[in-house]
């Protein structure tokens, strides 16, 4: 078996075998498949794609490629819920602590933010000593003792991935479904969930810009977990305005905390509502999902979901007291409310140009390794549908330097449009 073979049956149109796939997976990842005949294999299944099958093979191959988890040894069922990222995107926050509340165990690798989209590391560090670097057996006994663990992948998990993604990046290869799919699912394969919950954003402010698109990927993921022995459900959501007020770090996290008091924002609530719904119904934990909402809102009710979220900062090294009184958190210099410049109806709030400015006050990053302003952000008060009037608050904006607060100010203004006649709000989910 050669990888040129390989190369040209894909570039031909045909179906690669998983033998073959995993072949070609193995030998990329020792280095005995150089960086440019993957790059060709990367180029040729962009413009020819994969049948599930395939696709599937490719995943799995790529999670074996390095270390896995075995969850079943300290936990009946792993439960994962990943989202494909987005502006104000704090949800697993907020979820986590309200399954785990609920009696299922839910164990969590997050990422980093990078470009608009905010990383959930990056958030909960605002949180002093809040450790998102455990270990194999760390991840493990917490899972087994707390129920709950949310840190970064420390593991040597799917380091294909690692490989193909840096190809593909300075290749032209990233927007190929086929490649997207089997990148997400193989670290979450890989990482132990038997059940896995997928939120993909849909709008302005994620990666797939459309309904359509946003299914194709939501469907093919589906198809993987499920032909990998993985119980799957996808949600399509909006990501055309920001979710729930806060885009920040430190803001989001004071934002989830509010939540689980119940006192988080309308559509945030709801949001969390329905995919905690789904986790548990998932997970075996409800029946249906009227009755996942109902557990969900109980966790809020009587407050096990914010001990959990205590629990959970603790055990990670935080300072839990953040949770019991976000005054604490550090605040920006400057706070400075933006007005609507007339009354009407707001038509769009472009969640891009939110998240875009929101890296300018250097809530994110330009490019991995930047440093982290945990303090900015905007609070979005104004959402798609909402009756203005003249003078009135549309959003907040947060900022440690006076220039870039101009510079924010004006951004977000950009993002707004008000128009004359009414405006239906902005559905959370599609499917």
């Amino acid at each position: 078996m050669r990888a040129v073979d390989i190369i040209i049956k894909k570039r031909d149109g045909g179906t690669l075998t998983a033998q073959e796939i995993d072949f070609f997976v193995r030998g990329f990842t020792n280095g005995e498949i150089p960086d440019y005949q993957a790059s060709a294999f990367a180029m040729a299944v962009l413009l020819n794609g994969m049948t599930n099958f395939e696709t599937t093979d490719l995943t799995l191959s790529m999670a074996r490629s390095g270390s896995t988890l075995d969850l079943s040894k300290v936990v009946d069922l792993a439960v994962d819920k990943h989202s494909s990222g987005g502006v104000g995107d704090k949800t697993s926050i907020a979820v986590m602590p309200m399954v785990a509340a609920c009696g299922l165990a839910v164990g969590k690798m997050s990422g980093r933010g990078l470009g608009f989209s905010g990383g959930t590391l990056d958030k909960l560090e605002s949180i002093p000593g809040y450790r998102v670097d455990l270990t194999t057996d760390e991840f493990l006994e917490q899972l087994k003792e707390k129920g709950i663990v949310l840190t970064g992948q420390s593991l040597d998990l799917a380091p294909a991935d690692g490989k193909l993604y840096a190809l593909r990046d300075v290749t032209g290869t990233v927007p190929s479904m086929p490649l997207i799919a089997s990148s997400i699912m193989c670290k979450k394969i890989a990482a132990g969930a038997q059940a896995i919950v997928l939120d993909v954003k849909v709008g302005r402010g994620a990666f797939m810009q459309t309904l359509e698109e946003g299914r194709e990927l939501a469907e093919l993921m589906v198809d993987i977990g499920r032909l990998a022995g993985r119980k799957t459900v996808a949600l399509l959501s909006d990501m055309n305005q920001p979710l729930g007020s806060a885009v920040g770090n430190a803001l989001e996290v004071i934002e989830s905390i509010e939540t689980l008091r119940g006192r988080g924002p309308a559509d945030f609530v709801e949001h969390c509502l329905h995919v905690a719904a789904h986790v548990l119904v998932l997970g075996r934990r409800a029946s249906d999902l009227d009755e996942g909402r109902s557990l969900a809102r109980k966790s809020i009710a009587d407050g096990s979901a914010l001990e959990k979220l205590r629990i959970l900062v603790a055990a990670q090294g935080g300072d839990a007291s953040y949770v019991d009184d976000v005054s604490r958190f550090k605040r920006a210099k400057f706070r400075e409310e933006i007005k609507t410049p007339r009354s009407g109806f707001v038509s769009q709030v472009n969640a891009r140009t939110v998240g875009e400015a929101s890296v300018e006050l250097g809530a994110g990053r330009a490019k991995k390794g930047d440093p982290i302003n945990h303090a900015v952000g905007f609070l979005i008060y104004k959402k798609v549908g909402d009756e203005v009037r003249e003078g009135e608050t549309l959003c907040e904006v947060h900022a440690d330097d006076a220039e870039k607060l101009q510079k924010a100010r004006e951004a977000v203004l950009s993002a707004y449009q008000i128009g004359d006649e009414p405006v239906p709000p902005l559905p959370l989910f599609y499917e």
